[in-house]
């Protein structure tokens, strides 16, 4: 029979908060790496629609900021663009994965973006005990843009309507709110030199921003587990890839599809300074504190 000690240990009522203790005790030197550095993530996918995957990145977020570590949302929003255009007899279009934006689109982009998805966030993390501030790119002249005019396979020049690509961010709204400890919550629509609204493409957004901040992390939320050699088999997921290994991995077909925009904006925000970028599937719940405290991680991370 073992000694009083040791069948406390084995207690099955006490067994949850042992293990809870290991959990903090593993996290422990991760969260001293990270004290007031910052962290950009990119949040979108199912993690933005599911209620209880929702409810878990705000409290993940709200448990960054508590630690010290500077959060930085950007978000996305394209099913809720396309669910309202439908509803409004407005048909979708794109190109090269870029919505095509006229107008009305533009009007409807906004709308959801900036009155709903945003607000829906801002509020959310206040819910839980942070402190939240919405943004637009357009705000203090934080994401300024120019028309994209993309090439198409037979080398002419499109228009594709009101879309932009980042020309310079100005961090200096991010700088006073980080000040008072705000978190910004950030929607991708940027701003030209002649005042014209742009929409941008989230992950872009993002980058540039992590970029201008010399993060020390850019998280891009997905809905896959990060780069696979199969797609269809996540046990073939890629832990760590190098920047210049990337262009590769494209050639190859192992980053194919919507994976190249995201992989792109990894490699620029590297480029800018950026100290690890990383993908992550958001169905997976806390997997911002798994990838980021505890041993093995969940995602890809691209390095430089």
């Amino acid at each position: 029979m073992g000694s009083a000690k040791e069948q406390q240990l084995e207690d099955p009522v006490l067994a949850p908060a042992i293990e809870r203790a290991r959990v903090l005790a593993e996290a422990l030197p991760y969260i001293q790496q990270f004290d007031n550095k910052t962290v950009v993530i990119k949040y979108g996918g199912h993690a933005m629609v599911k209620e209880e995957l929702k409810a878990g990145v705000i409290h993940d977020v709200v448990l960054m900021e508590s630690v010290g570590i500077r959060v930085v949302i950007v978000h996305g929003g394209g099913p809720e663009i396309t669910k309202l255009m439908k509803k409004l007899g407005i048909q979708p279009k794109f190109f090269e994965g870029q919505r095509v934006t006229d107008e009305e689109t533009l009007s409807v982009t906004q709308m959801v973006l900036d009155g709903k998805i945003n607000g829906e966030i801002v509020n959310g993390i206040n819910l839980a005990g942070g402190r939240a501030v919405g943004l637009s790119g357009k705000d203090a002249g934080l994401v300024l843009a120019k028309r994209f005019r993309p090439t198409g396979p037979d080398g002419k020049v499109g228009d594709i309507g009101y879309v932009g690509e980042v020309e310079r961010v100005n961090p200096e709204i991010l700088d006073v709110l980080d000040k008072h400890e705000f978190i910004p919550v950030i929607s991708p629509i940027g701003v030209d030199a002649d005042g014209q609204t742009l929409n941008i493409n989230a992950d872009t957004v993002a980058a540039e921003i992590a970029a201008a901040l010399k993060a020390a992390r850019l998280i891009l939320l997905t809905d896959v587990r990060g780069i696979c050699k199969n797609p269809a088999d996540p046990a073939t997921m890629i832990p760590t890839i190098r920047a210049a290994d990337c262009e590769a991995l494209i050639r190859d077909g192992i980053i194919s599809g919507g994976m190249i925009p995201k992989v792109r904006a990894c490699l620029e925000a590297l480029a800018g300074g950026v100290e690890k970028t990383h993908i992550l599937d958001g169905r997976i719940p806390h997997a911002l504190l798994l990838e980021l405290f505890t041993d093995t991680g969940i995602g890809t991370e691209i390095i430089s």
